[in-house]
């Protein structure tokens, strides 16, 4: 399938979260960037593995923030809402607290 403009212009949200965090994080090959849209605007998913969560949320949030703000602005560009969601990891400490009793 070729690349129409539409295509590549609205594709550039994912690639660039993808990038970003790929370049914040000790393991790169773990992290995985989904895309869907539905009627309420674009959702990109994040994943990435347990160590390196700290590292994608930030000091209270902030970077999370600061990522999900350079979404917005890229959607604001093409007209589209974009949010952001960060999965849990199965490994991670705030999984293993959410299951214990």
């Amino acid at each position: 399938m070729a690349d129409t403009p539409e295509t590549t212009e609205t594709a550039r949200d994912q690639e660039f979260i993808e990038y970003v965090v790929k370049m914040l994080v000790d393991n790169p090959d773990d992290v995985k960037v989904g895309r869907k849209i539905d009627e309420m605007g674009v959702l990109i998913t994040l994943d990435v593995h347990a160590e390196d969560m700290g590292m994608v949320i930030g000091r209270e949030g902030m970077t999370a923030k600061a990522l999900r703000t350079l979404l917005r602005v890229i959607g604001a560009r093409n007209n589209a809402r974009v949010n952001l969601k960060i999965n849990e990891p199965a490994g991670s400490e705030r999984a293993r607290r959410m299951e214990t009793p």
